[in-house]
């Protein structure tokens, strides 16, 4: 008998493991397929007309076109919007969707473009 229980003991953990390499490769494949369309999906690619903040985070989404202006909220990096309007060094953009510190989708407001970048589409070749 004390055979068999060295025998069990050495399998279950075995199988315990073998358990868990599957269920984790099988969560890491599903998150593989799924982020790329997500994130496709919450933002279109067309240059000079949708930008993303890609600088940093913590930047301020204001009322008009310049620091004198009141921030509406905060803007984090891959905050996304389309662009409604320039004036100098700022641009006017529409919220394409809640931003990561809760503006609302559609919330219109004014961001230096120091923060921003337009997207920029892959040419495969």
């Amino acid at each position: 008998m004390t055979q068999q229980r060295a025998k069990l003991r050495t399998r279950v953990p075995a199988r315990l493991a073998a358990s868990a390499v599957l269920a984790l490769s099988l969560t890491a494949g599903a998150v593989a397929t799924t982020a790329p369309a997500a994130t496709a999906a919450e933002m279109p690619c067309k240059p000079r007309v949708y930008y993303y903040v890609y600088k940093s985070s913590g930047v301020n989404f204001r009322t008009g076109p310049g620091t004198g202006y009141k921030s509406k909220g905060i803007l984090h990096k891959d905050d996304w919007g389309k662009k409604v309007g320039t004036k100098g060094s700022w641009i006017k953009l529409k919220l394409g969707q809640k931003s990561k510190s809760g503006l609302a989708k559609g919330t219109t407001g004014w961001v230096s473009k120091s923060y921003v970048s337009d997207c920029v589409p892959m040419q495969l070749d």
